[in-house]
């Protein structure tokens, strides 16, 4: 009973921040290294910022001369959505913005191991209308609007924020972006439609880079404010409210010539990057949300979605890195939505040939000569070609040709079968293969004769089913018979043709 009343007695805040071994777990040695090294004590305060394009989570400490500094960054395991703030319930969307993380808001029971809430909505989402809830950052690598991390990250930014709260933190800062806030990337999204209110929480930005302070957080007139002190005259600190009119205020002199001068130099290479052409950046064409590079290089199909991928270097090279933390195997990579894609209209493009292409799959590199229909019985090449087991199945999965209608029937394109092939690959490898005969054979016959007579579809031979095991995919997979170059002749490997055409040298 004594011990019950003593817990009662206790902070409620810090007993439900550690009441388990999960949200109990040390803070790392390699951590504390960093703070002996960076002057920072264990329970400073700290600062979170997020980014979206970039998949990283940023958490700085305060050191002992009174400023922030970066401690580590840590690769975001998955977000979802879409660049930009949320907006209602269910949309999917990671919130941004700036918002305030108090111990209640820490939750060591968590079913995503350890989380945070962010505490969307703030005071200007409401004023706005926005509406949502339970917008968390945790682990288990799985989003449906949250920024998701894995369980080992988790436990260590969770660690960071119960000992800045035993510390005497009363709130830690959460500032949530679409991408680091650079002239580059201002110039990139410059056409999105989320500008303006990015350009808002900018300033915010802009005030903790130039101060290295936590900056101060008001709303009114259903925006953002900055760092606002009491104006000289006035009597009393002035009180915001997001929906009502501002009150009279004043930001530091220091301050606002710190930010004006950084915003200067933003706008001058900001407009330096559009003069020059900088590429807009595509929008969103129903990809949900983004993973950071070092994860979807450890998943099968695995992509970064809407966060930037690997520079210089190449997933399957980072395959190799160690991932910062256990991804579950339930995971999600972010993945186009199909229905969206179908339904946008395509982008338009210059054609690749001025002439017209049969209506077909394969890319069209040149303009490819009629073939002149195949005699009924084949010839030898597509005897030979039977006999060694290469069927004329091809044909039976494309669309027969049209029956003619007048004497001199239209030049069409003949779907290649594996007899012609043949014939080409003899044509190209066979020494003194002369194919000139052929040729004054085939361009003697009237053209009459081939109108009045038209190709009858082959009956597909079942032979190649049966005397050909399936192939396994490969690394280039899709670049099927399908996706062949018109007008291209196939590559016949040296340890099947010529094995089998060495017979008949």
């Amino acid at each position: 009973m004594t011990a019950s009343v003593l817990l009662a007695g206790c902070d409620t805040d810090q007993v439900s921040l550690a009441n388990n071994a999960k949200a109990n777990q040390p803070v790392p040695p390699k951590l504390l290294a960093a703070m002996v090294e960076k002057d920072m004590d264990l329970q400073s305060p700290i600062l979170v910022r997020l980014f979206k394009q970039e998949a990283e989570l940023e958490v700085w400490k305060q050191t002992r001369n009174g400023q922030f500094a970066l401690l580590k960054t840590y690769p975001i395991c998955r977000w979802s959505g879409d660049l930009g703030p949320k907006v209602r319930e269910g949309d999917r969307q990671a919130p941004e913005g700036f918002y305030s993380i108090n111990p209640s808001q820490m939750n060591p029971q968590s079913a995503y191991y350890l989380s945070f809430n962010t505490g969307y909505p703030n005071a200007f989402d409401k004023a706005l209308g926005r509406t949502g809830s339970q917008l968390m950052v945790h682990g288990d690598c799985s989003s449906r609007g949250c920024y998701a991390m894995t369980d080992e990250q988790i436990a260590e930014i969770y660690s960071l924020g119960r000992e800045s709260f035993f510390g005497g933190q009363k709130a830690f800062q959460l500032q949530a972006y679409p991408f680091r806030m650079t002239p580059v990337n201002m110039a990139r999204h410059r056409n999105n439609p989320n500008m303006p209110f990015w350009k808002m929480i900018k300033e915010g930005y802009d005030h903790f880079e130039v101060t290295r302070q936590e900056p101060k957080v008001d709303f009114c007139e259903k925006k953002y404010v900055f760092d606002a002190t009491r104006a000289p005259d006035a009597k009393r600190d002035p009180v915001f409210d997001a929906s009502a009119k501002c009150p009279a205020y004043v930001i530091p002199e220091d301050v606002v010539a710190a930010v004006r001068g950084k915003q200067a130099r933003d706008e001058a290479e900001y407009a330096k990057l559009v003069a020059k052409g900088t590429p807009v950046a595509r929008m969103n064409t129903g990809i949900d949300g983004g993973m950071n590079k070092i994860f979807a290089a450890k998943i099968p199909e695995g992509s970064t979605g809407l966060s930037e991928g690997a520079e210089g270097t190449t997933l399957q090279m980072l395959a190799m890195a160690k991932a910062p933390g256990t991804i579950p195997g339930h995971v999600n990579p972010p993945k186009p939505n199909l229905d969206s894609v179908a339904s946008a209209p395509a982008p338009q493009e210059e054609p690749v040939v001025a002439v017209s292409a049969p209506a077909t799959n394969a890319r069209v590199a040149a303009v490819q000569p009629a073939e002149k229909p195949q005699e009924k019985s084949g010839g030898f090449f597509s005897n030979l070609g039977r006999k060694m087991g290469m069927g004329s199945s091809e044909t039976t999965a494309t669309t027969p040709p049209p029956q003619a209608t007048a004497s001199v029937a239209p030049a069409t394109t003949t779907p290649t079968t594996a007899a012609s092939r043949l014939k080409a690959a003899v044509t190209r490898f066979v020494p003194g293969h002369d194919k000139s005969k052929e040729a004054a054979k085939e361009a003697a016959k009237p053209a009459a004769t081939v109108a009045a007579k038209p190709a009858e579809p082959a009956k597909p031979d079942t032979r190649l089913a049966q005397t050909r095991p399936t192939l396994k995919p490969s690394v280039s997979d899709g670049a099927s018979e399908a996706t062949q170059i018109m007008g291209a002749a196939p590559v016949v490997s040296s340890n099947s043709f010529e094995s089998r055409f060495g017979a008949v040298k």
